[in-house]
């Protein structure tokens, strides 16, 4: 589009349309009995915010990478604006830049939308701002498909919502924390695939990064040997049903299923022994698996998943932010904004696609830990990349409606 069009008014306009389609995304949400999530269809509509910016792109560095300096500024906290229920369930910020570039941001309330979702409406505004009059892909509700059984019955393990005891003050520190992000290029991931035996080198790289940098981060935490530790590993289930989610189904669909260890043994075994606990946990979801999920959700009354010795990772390599367009092309970075989100600090990570200065495509992961513990992390890291396994120890906002 470029030219003298203004992004903000070109953006602003795409929103309300988009969201006579995306409606509850308008509304409000409010918590009935059993602590049950429902969107009251308000129509009130989404934070949006307009910013200017004294700085050019190329200000920001030549590998746009998590975290992103002056964040807070980029997706402005309005007031009032952050709680779960009856609050706006999105707040945009376009931030133009003095080269002519522009920043799109956005906070979502989870509980509508998983990544697969938020890129859905994201895609369709970018539809809207080029002239379509509808987006491509309509959005389907039917939250209905996921809704528990009656009677519920709960018919799978599901360790993700133990409910594990912080007996020794585990929970990781938000004080003195640091953000640095990796890049893991084809030579990166070759490296580490060495460490496996043979019959698992076919593994996912999800597998095998996510095996490393779990490894890594409980060396760093020093947690104790005796102690359980766990990974959550976020896994799409729309294709876990039969037959599989509609298309344009924009609720979340993923579990988290778990894979516990004792910290010594996660240490002391080869990497294999993390790799196949990551293999097994994912291979348990299945259609079974989802309907006991929200079976459970019922039974027990929304229940959070444990925090405790936790790590959270989510791949949004294949999610699609990088391709969404509003007009001007596509952008030059599309993801996660930084790692640590989450309840706790450092809990949560992401794995981005990412294409390096040198011209490599690969993956960025942003990690979020204590000070003492990222220089442990680093050096941990750094060891099994070079072959060592033997580890050391301006703004103004206001809401869109939808435009009718």
């Amino acid at each position: 589009m470029g030219g003298n069009h203004d992004p903000i008014k070109v953006i602003k306009k795409a929103i309300a349309e988009t969201l006579v389609f995306f409606y509850p995304f308008a509304g409000r949400l409010r918590e009935g009995n059993g602590r049950k999530l429902m969107v009251d269809c308000t129509g009130e509509g989404v934070m949006f915010v307009e910013a200017d910016a004294d700085v050019t792109l190329e200000e920001f560095g030549d590998e746009l990478q998590p975290p992103f300096p002056c964040l807070e500024e980029l997706l402005y906290d309005v007031p009032g604006s952050a709680g779960v229920l009856n609050c706006p369930l999105l707040l945009i910020q376009v931030t133009r830049l003095k080269c002519g570039s522009f920043i799109f941001a956005v906070r979502l309330n989870h509980t509508m939308s998983d990544a697969t979702g938020l890129v859905e409406f994201m895609t369709a505004v970018g539809e809207m701002a080029r002239g379509a009059s509808a987006p491509s892909t309509l959005p389907v509700w039917c939250r209905e498909l996921l809704n528990a059984r009656n009677p519920p019955r709960v018919t799978r393990t599901h360790h993700e919502y133990d409910e594990v005891p912080d007996t020794k003050g585990t929970i990781v520190p938000s004080d003195d924390m640091v953000h640095k992000s990796f890049f893991f290029g084809p030579s990166e991931v070759s490296a580490l695939r060495r460490f496996l035996p043979p019959h698992l080198r076919k593994c996912s790289t999800f597998e095998l990064l996510t095996s490393v940098i779990w490894r890594c981060r409980t060396i760093s935490l020093k947690a104790d040997p005796e102690e359980e530790v766990r990974v959550l590993c976020l896994v799409n289930a729309r294709f876990k049903f039969n037959p599989p989610l509609p298309n344009g189904f924009y609720g979340n669909a993923f579990a988290f299923p778990v894979a516990v260890a004792t910290a010594e043994k996660l240490v002391k075994n080869p990497l294999g022994y993390a790799l196949e606990l990551v293999k097994k946990a994912k291979s348990d979801v299945t259609e079974e698996y989802m309907k006991s999920v929200a079976d459970l959700m019922v039974i027990k009354g929304r229940p959070h998943f444990a925090v405790v010795r936790t790590f959270l990772v989510s791949d949004v390599t294949r999610a699609g932010f990088g391709e969404v367009d509003f007009g001007w092309g596509k952008p030059v970075y599309g993801g996660p904004a930084k790692g640590g989100v989450g309840p706790f600090p450092g809990m949560a990570s992401f794995y981005i696609p990412f294409r390096n200065k040198n011209g490599e495509n690969g993956i960025v992961v942003p990690m979020c830990l204590p000070a003492f513990a990222m220089e442990i992390f680093v050096q941990e890291l750094e060891r099994m990349l070079k072959g060592d396994d033997v580890p050391l120890v301006n703004t103004n906002y206001a809401i869109i409606k939808p435009a009718l």
